[in-house]
């Protein structure tokens, strides 16, 4: 086992104030006993687990890094997160999962507010700019996105200060304006604005390239994410003559990386942005047999099943919360060969297998990988067939 597995962990000065890492100090390897172990015991019934998947290094790993600002009670600007359950912000200059020069491009953003008169956003009074900083990195390119959450679509000496900004951090690619003016606890608003670049950025996964934009969802580790990926890929055992379906689709991942190995692909999702990604991901990519539609996977599988279509596999990639009960019926009714479910929780994936159960599919194999080292979330691939 290597070093960095056994050895124990640094623990981060401001853990307990964060709530944020339940693993602080302790060793990897002990980390990833307790996540197979919780694997283990929910879905150990239902099929072959296999050990779980852990990083050589599980450390700032994050490419993606948000920070919320505010002031502390001398009205100096501080950075940072909110405290667990709460929204008191703890200050952070550095993070140890998070990606190093986002964290400097934070702490810069952070010293330029004074000398351009940039308030912070107060939540109580709605007075103030700057609410957050998003920034994402694209792990294989290297391209940076800034993302300026303000609470209101004026933002004086914008231009100035973008190239303040890029005079010190000159390897930021694009800088973006998302226009907040909601009285909610959501990080984005609806509306866009490019300050500098095109607008989004890209990154390489399994071969493919992705367009990345301020909304879309995107892995946030994408070390483990390949893996997970290629894991889920090889779990469906594609020939190159079947039909699938790329549920919650995302901006394309998955489906995408499939299609170079599938007669034909279709990939839905609710959400506009991603669909509008996902698009301009299978073009870039000059992908010709894979299309994505903008609907609830749910309702578009029960269309499938009444027009009597066949699919061979399904990709799923529901949120936390799992899949619904329409979905799982819709998914029974076209009667897939084989599922392939990648979960984020192991509590509703293990409730979702119970009713998949009653429909006539069992689990075969289940591959747990270490998605957020220090973090209690486990991801899971579990390969599902009809009796």
């Amino acid at each position: 086992m290597e070093k960095n597995k056994t050895k124990k962990a640094a623990v981060c000065p401001v853990a307990k104030k964060c709530g944020g890492c339940e693993f602080q100090g302790m060793p990897y390897a002990e980390q990833l006993k307790h996540k197979e172990k919780r694997v283990r015991i929910l879905l150990d019934s239902f099929g072959k687990v296999h050990p779980i998947i852990g990083m050589k290094d599980p450390y700032h790993y994050r490419n993606k890094v948000h920070a919320v600002f505010d002031r502390d009670r001398r009205g100096n600007a501080i950075s940072g997160v909110y405290q667990k359950g709460t929204h008191k912000v703890v200050p952070v200059d550095s993070c140890m999962i998070e990606d190093q020069k986002a964290d400097e491009i934070i702490v810069t953003i952070r010293g330029l507010l004074k000398s351009f008169k940039i308030k912070t956003y107060d939540e109580d009074t709605q007075y103030g700019l700057l609410r957050h900083v998003l920034i994402r990195r694209g792990f294989s390119t290297g391209e940076i996105m800034v993302v300026l959450v303000t609470a209101s679509p004026v933002f004086p000496s914008k231009n100035n200060f973008v190239k303040a900004l890029r005079k010190v951090h000159p390897e930021i690619t694009t800088v973006v304006q998302n226009i907040n003016d909601r009285g909610t606890s959501m990080v984005l608003g609806t509306r866009d604005v490019v300050l500098y670049g095109k607008g989004f950025i890209e990154d390489k996964l399994c071969g493919c390239t992705f367009r990345i934009s301020a909304q879309s969802f995107y892995q946030v580790n994408p070390v483990q994410t390949e893996i997970l990926y290629q894991k889920a890929i090889e779990a469906a055992g594609l020939t190159g003559k079947e039909t699938v379906l790329d549920a919650y689709c995302g901006i394309g991942t998955i489906g995408l990386i499939a299609a170079s190995k599938a007669k034909q692909v279709t990939g839905v999702e609710l959400n506009k942005e991603a669909v509008r990604d996902a698009i301009k991901n299978a073009k870039r990519n000059q992908t010709k047999n894979i299309t994505f539609y903008c609907e609830d996977a749910g309702e578009f599988m029960l269309k499938m099943a009444a027009e009597d279509q066949q699919l061979d596999v399904v990709f799923m990639d529901p949120p936390r919360s799992g899949s619904s009960e329409v979905f799982l019926d819709c998914l029974a009714k076209l009667a897939p060969k084989k599922v392939v479910y990648v979960s984020c929780n192991p509590e509703t994936l293990a409730r979702d297998l119970r009713i998949l159960k009653k429909k006539g599919y069992q689990m075969q194999e289940a591959w747990p990988v270490d998605m957020f080292p220090f973090c209690d979330h486990v991801e899971t691939v579990c390969l599902l067939s009809c009796k």
